[in-house]
């Protein structure tokens, strides 16, 4: 449901262009809504073509100056950037707790992993360095540089309204880009306040930029020729979509997408441990994460125990509001419609068969006023088989299904024939075995006797098959290469040049 601005009784969240909020001439607006209430909060600007256009040409403008500022301030303005965020992150949390609905702890726990690649960026005089070779042939020297690709969109989910656009424009702009961020309309004010910090740290007008909007946005992104590259979040078939409109008009594009992540305990794994995982990373954020575990896979004789541990584990958690100071450890779904959609498979399930060894549709949320919030409790499904929809279908909510298996290589062999290939785990104390799993699983990142396997931000983040769409997985030295290009110089010089004499300390400008 839209509204225009003038219908609006509430604050609307604008875009935002050179350093300043832009409210932009279209007249269409969304609701924003606390999930823990239901009651609207505020509404976010739907951007029309023309204020697209406005945003991006903002970021195509200031592209020159920020390309030829010095490595030396590109990092000064990061650090600053990063100082900010330590100091003043309990706001930004309290943002995201409002307006997405995960548990404050859980939102520090984001713009932490987000801050990481902050810090990696600043180390971009690094990261960025070429190659030399002297007198190649005969008085021929060649060089390799890496360039910054120009004017970039990021479009990010409504799950990590922070952090996932993180692993983004930190290295973007310490390379030299310009940014565009399209921000999920359901929680749009943290990368506003993200925007104001850039401010605050110095960014240049025109560096960072907030495009809020729907399709109208995306498509004008994906197509506007001043965009160079595009890197995404978000479910499969709008990866597929973006990746495909993106490079039909030539961009270089990076289009994360869904997931269906499984953890295999072996017979031998320690059950507690495994126990504590699987609640830990199924239920988690409310299992609305990209890597969260929503198929346990039994091996052998463990499913009857190992299920036991999981709902008496899980018996013990809260659900409520997750404000600061709340005791709550899981929040609401985002939407009403997600909600519904999620209890929609319980209901599946159970009528196929499975057997709802914990059901959240009675969970009772704590907290005020929390009666028309979007509640659904920890559900643990066991005795689900391999066509049950709750096993097909990416849920994208605190559901975990129980899979019992006889060998490792019937395991294996469920993970290598789903279409998604984002993170897997192996709970086990062989090492031969979890040696083993780590050679043969076709799956991007691995944990062993780790639930959520996402990497350090050294290293990047991406799946295989249908859970990635491009070559290039992100931040780490793949999100380098995606947010530059190699250029190699040859040069031929008769006779060096004299500089005279400088007695000053040398110092970088």
């Amino acid at each position: 449901m839209t509204a225009t601005i003038a219908d609006s009784t509430v604050a609307t969240v604008t875009h935002w262009i050179d350093n300043a909020p832009f409210a932009g001439s279209g007249e269409r607006t969304a609701p924003v809504k606390n999930p823990a209430t239901g009651a609207e909060i505020g509404r976010v600007a739907l951007a029309d073509v023309d204020d697209a256009r406005a945003v991006i040409a903002a970021a195509a403008a200031a592209f020159p100056a920020w390309r030829d500022t010095s490595l030396a301030k590109r990092v000064e303005v990061l650090f600053r950037f990063r100082e900010l965020l330590n100091a003043r992150k309990g706001e930004l949390a309290e943002i995201i707790t409002a307006e997405h609905g995960k548990v404050h702890s859980d939102a520090l726990g984001e713009i932490a992993r987000g801050q990481e690649v902050v810090e990696v960026a600043c180390g971009m005089p690094v990261l960025i360095k070429g190659g030399f070779t002297e007198n190649a042939s005969t008085g021929v020297d060649v060089h390799s540089v890496r360039q910054p690709l120009g004017p970039v969109g990021i479009i990010s989910p409504f799950n990590f309204p922070a952090m996932v656009s993180m692993w983004f424009f930190p290295i973007a702009i310490a390379a030299g880009n310009t940014v565009v961020v399209k921000p999920s309309e359901k929680d749009p004010s943290a990368t506003n306040w993200i925007a104001e910090l850039w401010a605050e740290a110095g960014l240049p007008a025109g560096v960072f930029n907030v495009l809020h909007g729907d399709k109208v946005a995306v498509d004008e992104l994906l197509t506007n020729p001043a965009i160079k590259g595009i890197s995404f979040v978000g479910s499969t078939p709008i990866a597929q979509y973006v990746y495909a409109t993106g490079t039909a008009a030539g961009k270089r594009v990076q289009a994360l997408g869904g997931a269906k992540n499984h953890a295999v305990v072996l017979p031998d794994a320690d059950l507690d441990l495994a126990a504590d995982a699987m609640v830990n990373a199924g239920f988690g954020a409310a299992g609305e994460r990209c890597m969260a575990i929503s198929a346990c896979v039994a091996v052998g004789d463990v499913a009857d125990e190992l299920v036991a541990k999981i709902v008496e584990r899980a018996k013990t958690l809260t659900t409520g509001d997750g404000v600061k100071g709340s005791n709550a450890d899981m929040g609401p779904l985002i939407t009403r419609e997600h909600c519904d959609r999620v209890t929609s498979y319980v209901a599946a399930g159970e009528a196929a068969g499975a057997t709802i060894a914990l059901d959240g549709r009675t969970v009772v949320a704590e907290g005020d006023d929390v009666a028309d919030g979007f509640w659904l409790g920890p559900t643990l499904i066991d005795h689900v088989t391999p066509e049950m929809s709750v096993y097909t279908d990416e849920i994208f909510g605190p559901v975990l299904s129980v899979l019992r298996v006889e060998s490792y290589e019937e395991a294996l062999g469920l993970i290598n024939s789903n279409p998604f290939g984002n993170g897997t785990a192996i709970f086990t104390n062989d090492g031969g075995a979890a040696r083993r799993f780590q050679n043969e699983v076709e799956v991007g990142m691995v944990g062993i006797n780790v639930p959520i396997p996402v990497p350090m931000a050294y290293y990047s983040f991406g799946g295989w098959k249908n859970s990635l769409f491009g070559d290039t997985h992100a931040h780490g030295a793949e999100g380098v290469h995606f947010f530059t290009r190699g250029k190699v110089v040859t040069s031929r010089w008769l006779d060096p040049s004299h500089g005279g004499l400088n007695l000053g300390f040398p110092t970088n400008s």
